[in-house]
């Protein structure tokens, strides 16, 4: 069971809350009419960032099938190891 005092104190915080949420209520709406108070924006919206296209590189039929035979003899040597 609680004390007086206890509960004198339990109000007297709780009025001392409420009175820090009028104040900065009150902050709020001033800088709110002032225009102060925008959205956060991260991008800008009228301007898009463009990244520098990369030139693809293109490879021969011949070096697409020597890179494919490389890896598929690689795989056959895991395979054998794993066995």
């Amino acid at each position: 069971m609680m004390s007086y005092a206890s509960l004198m104190a339990i109000d007297s915080i709780l009025a001392q809350i409420d009175a820090e949420i009028a104040t900065l209520k009150q902050a709020r709406s001033l800088l709110a009419s002032a225009g102060l108070i925008t959205t956060v924006v991260t991008e800008p919206t009228t301007k898009k960032k463009r990244r520098k296209s990369r030139k693809r590189r293109v490879l021969s039929p011949e070096a697409r099938k020597r890179i494919a035979d490389a890896q598929r003899k690689r795989w056959a040597a895991v395979k054998s190891k794993a066995k």
